[in-house]
């Protein structure tokens, strides 16, 4: 054998020799056991709910603005003060609207005598005309057929200047009231009891009429504060679930110690759309619905605007198989077409597999961690309702969450150490 033979095969036996060794390593490495947190599915009792936050609102409040342009002279209240129906609230200028009215009592004053004067010519037109008719009936050589014609033309319009002086009276009656009315408008008064909540104006302004512009025109707001709402804004994907008479929990962020218990009273129809939203005008934009809440027992100094925050109870389960929310995660799953009972062309052919992604949790047996589909029900605050897929007492892998999205089906797997309080392992 030459010296180059043997070293060719010095080289082959080393390099066979190193390959075994990497070989045994990797898949020493790859028997190595992943370690991950255990739990078990046991029954526990959920409580499913929707979380959305807006502000509190009275139900019945009254936004009080002027009707017609005056400086404002008088302001009886201040922001926060209660009041009654029909008490006092503001007064603008009334002078050119006093004027206006007492124009319009001088013009039905005029109007009235201009009536009564019609009045007289009427009845002693209608009294010639009815001497003349009647001597030319029975003495006509005594009136000519001229003076009879000329009383009835007399009467005519008599009869006429009577109808526009009474349409004259009638029209500055009219306008007398018209005048009246706007004067009323100068003094403001409540309509209702409840309490100034916003008061936006000062003595001296110009209180304008809000035909471009309500903020413009707005003097002050009364509320009514017996019944108070906690209006929330929530996402189009959870109001479906909601009902009326759902079960609220309400914490207001001036009162962080105390929750108060509401009654869903409304949910709207139609979605108001986010600022982005709008501006983007995008098919896909996010939508947001109005949910009124219905406060049982509000505080006696609550205010509306407050930031709030409801808990909407939807669903509740007692004593059902459950596993934490972090266990559950999705994986490609094979299945059979039939197993799920398709239909059309779709279930022809029953022996053909596919995967799709399936929810499930990965079940412990024996140290090994087997990826088991799962059907659930209702989510909790840390675990998901298991309808069906595990058994009660079933250990299953429940963490760490990177662990769970890394790990593989038929891993081999064991309890991680939790370090111990006083530092190090146990």
């Amino acid at each position: 054998m030459s010296r180059r033979t043997k070293f060719g095969l010095i080289a082959g036996i080393l390099i066979v020799v190193v390959g075994g060794l990497f070989f045994l390593t990797a898949a020493s490495r790859n028997k190595r056991a992943v370690e991950v947190r255990f739990d078990t599915v046991q029954p526990q009792d959920l409580v499913a709910s929707v979380t959305a936050s807006g502000r509190i609102e009275p139900q019945t409040k009254v936004d009080i603005s002027a009707d017609i342009t005056g400086r404002i002279t008088q302001i009886a209240v201040k922001e926060g003060d209660w009041v009654k129906k029909g008490q006092f609230l503001l007064q603008i200028d009334p002078s050119q609207y006093e004027a206006s009215v007492a124009r319009a009592e001088a013009l039905l004053s005029a109007s009235t005598a201009s009536q009564v004067q019609a009045r007289a010519n009427y009845d002693q037109a209608e009294r010639t005309v009815g001497r003349a008719k009647e001597l030319s009936t029975s003495s006509p050589n005594l009136i000519s057929t001229e003076a009879v014609e000329q009383a009835q033309t007399a009467f005519d319009v008599a009869k006429a200047n009577l109808n526009a002086a009474n349409a004259q009276m009638a029209q500055n009656r009219a306008t007398l009231q018209d005048s009246k009315d706007q004067l009323a408008k100068t003094r403001l008064i409540s309509p209702l009891d409840g309490r100034v909540t916003r008061l936006n104006v000062e003595v001296g302004e110009v209180a304008v009429p809000g035909t471009f512009s309500r903020e413009t025109a707005l003097l002050m707001t009364v509320a009514d504060l017996s019944v108070i709402l906690a209006k929330v804004q929530v996402d189009e994907t959870d109001v479906v679930r909601l009902a009326l008479g759902d079960s609220v929990r309400v914490t207001i962020d001036a009162f962080p110690d105390t929750a108060f218990v509401g009654r869903v009273t409304e949910i709207s129809n139609s979605a108001q759309l986010t600022a982005t939203a709008t501006a983007g005008g995008s098919s896909d934009r996010a939508v947001d619905f109005d949910v009124e809440v219905t406060i049982s027992n509000p505080p006696a100094d609550i205010r509306p605007d407050l930031s709030a925050t409801a808990k909407v109870i939807t669903d509740t389960r007692t004593q059902v198989p459950s596993v934490p929310i972090i266990a559950l995660t999705v994986r490609p799953h094979e299945v059979v077409p039939n197993e799920s009972a398709p239909s059309g062309s779709e279930a022809a052919d029953t022996s053909e597999k596919k995967m799709v992604d399936t929810e499930g949790v990965f079940v412990v047996r024996e140290g090994i961690a087997t990826f088991t589909p799962v059907k659930v029900g209702i989510a909790g605050e840390e675990y998901f309702e298991v309808v069906s897929g595990v058994q009660l007492g079933d250990s299953i892998v429940a963490g760490t969450y990177q662990t769970i999205r890394d790990l593989q089906d038929s891993a081999k797997v064991r309890a991680a150490k939790i370090p111990a309080p006083g530092g190090g392992n146990k």
